[in-house]
């Protein structure tokens, strides 16, 4: 079955879909070669919205229309995020393997940095930025359909290069 083109008065086929709202829905007409290159030349996505609409719809588009939270300072929010994040449910902390490594002269943040990139504490800094990539393409929320789960994976990983760069870069 052939589809004709919804052009008014055209006998054409019509292969091209031209949308019937703004609202990204799958509501959309089929339309021929010519009259899908005249809809595009006249197809203006912002026609019915005031300045500020527009310039809304700009500013969330930089984030795909979803919502971003304000972190403030990068201090604040490495010590909120790192403080909640890390909780020690499975007594990891206080196992024997752990104690070992007390005796070591990293901090307790720098511990639970490591920890949370799983490295080794005597990793160097070049095995921290390697296997910081490494963990970005793991846990990135685009490769995980937007999970909320690995995103928050991320921001522990983040968290922790973060810190280790700090750390461990003035070191050098």
């Amino acid at each position: 079955m052939k589809i004709i083109c919804d052009w008014e008065n055209c006998d054409q086929i019509g292969s091209y879909r031209a949308p019937l709202e703004k609202d990204n829905s799958k509501k959309y007409r089929l339309l021929c070669l010519a009259h899908i290159k005249i809809f595009n030349k006249k197809w203006n996505y912002f026609s019915d919205m005031s300045d500020q609409e527009v310039e809304f719809f700009v500013k969330s588009d930089l984030t795909w229309h979803k919502a971003t939270k304000s972190f403030g300072s990068s201090d604040n929010f490495f010590n909120i995020l790192w403080n909640n994040a890390l909780e020690d449910k499975l007594n990891i902390f206080k196992s024997e393997s752990f104690n070992e490594y007390k005796r070591t002269q990293l901090s307790n943040t720098d511990r639970d940095a490591f920890d949370a990139m799983e490295l080794k504490y005597d990793a160097k800094l070049e095995e921290i930025q390697k296997q910081f990539k490494t963990l970005v393409k793991k846990y990135h929320p685009d490769k995980n359909q937007g999970s909320r789960k690995f995103e928050d994976k991320l921001k522990k990983i983040t968290l922790a290069y973060s810190q280790l760069k700090m750390t461990i870069g003035k070191k050098k």
